[in-house]
């Protein structure tokens, strides 16, 4: 505790999506939430002595920091989503070693795009297989950051969220934008000559060239995995209360849909009388026009909560239609 006799929260990246909500429940918690980012308020990045200040003797520590993935993936881009990821979990990695009292708890943000892409089977925790390419990668060397800091008196959870819905989520108004378009059918992969844009990274930003993901879904049955913003606050404060868990925690609802009901489930809620079947070298053009990737809707990503769901979590959200109707505000 510090200050005012509150338990402390130290929350890194809180300026978006998931940071906002996740501090407005923290605070409602009796937390004092204090926040580190690229513009403060209570201590910015490389502000080595405030940072430490901060973690020492705060209960609990969150890192969602890193720049959004909701952009073009230029080298510029591809070095700075890396980058942004690994020397922010190894800026609190140091302060939290450094700590007399450090916090009892770590979770830091992960993404189930780790994973290979799958519409075999679900990929959970104990066996899911790690994909190859740039999302691929960058979730690894972020993740390795993370294990390797040297923290025994802090229980550390790296949560590995799929897509998260929410009021002001990157990730709904996207999909709602291309729907209203009448890009709302189903959505097909398939070869384009700039695929290179996927290909993997190495821990220092270098390009690995061929390694970008090849293969395709039929029938636009990629699945798509989701969360909504509700439950990655009950996952997190799940997770404080239990002091079992830790280690990597898949957090996504427990049934993924697919591209099809996916987008059908849009066109009725923002009202799209028709959506027309898209293939990528359609996506591709209106994904380059939106500043994103079409990586969103064409990945096939099934992240299934194991640990989550044994450990007794329940979730609030698990119909996608439910899920996207309460973000979308209808």
């Amino acid at each position: 505790m510090q200050g005012d006799g509150r338990p402390v929260a130290v929350l890194a990246g809180a300026s978006g999506f998931i940071g906002r909500h996740l501090g407005d429940a923290l605070e409602a918690d009796g937390y004092r939430v204090v926040r580190i980012g690229r513009s403060g308020p209570d201590a910015r990045w490389g502000e080595t002595g405030r940072i430490r200040s901060l973690v020492d003797g705060a209960a609990v520590l969150v890192n969602l920091a890193g720049k959004s993935v909701n952009c073009r993936y230029t080298e510029a881009n591809r070095r700075e989503v890396l980058r942004s990821r690994i020397d922010t979990t190894r800026e609190l990695g140091e302060a939290v070693a450094a700590a007399a009292s450090p916090p009892a708890v770590w979770f830091n943000s992960s993404t189930g795009t780790i994973y290979r892409n799958a519409d075999d089977r679900p990929m959970n925790e104990a066996d899911g297989e790690l994909g190859s390419g740039f999302s691929g990668d960058v979730a690894r060397h972020w993740e390795t950051a993370f294990a390797e800091s040297e923290t025994p008196r802090t229980r550390k959870i790296a949560l590995r969220m799929a897509i998260v819905l929410g009021d002001d989520g990157q990730a709904t108004r996207l999909l709602a934008r291309l729907a209203r378009l009448g890009l709302g059918g189903p959505q097909f992969h398939g070869p384009w000559p700039g695929g290179g844009r996927l290909d993997g990274i190495t821990p220092a930003g270098e390009r690995v060239l061929g390694t970008a993901n090849r293969k395709r879904t039929g029938g636009a049955r990629q699945r798509f995995s989701w969360v909504h913003v509700d439950d990655v606050i009950g996952v997190v404060r799940h997770c404080i209360a239990d002091r079992s868990i830790e280690g990597v925690v898949n957090v996504a609802a427990p049934e993924a849909s697919d591209n099809r009901t996916l987008m059908a489930t849009l066109r009725r809620i923002v009202g799209a009388r028709f959506g027309l079947p898209a293939f990528r070298w359609m996506l591709e053009p209106a994904m380059w026009a939106l500043r994103t990737e079409p990586e969103l809707i064409l990945k096939s990503r099934w992240v299934h909560p194991q640990r989550l769901i044994e450990s007794g979590y329940v979730f609030r959200r698990t119909s996608l239609e439910d899920a996207l109707r309460a973000s979308l505000g209808r």
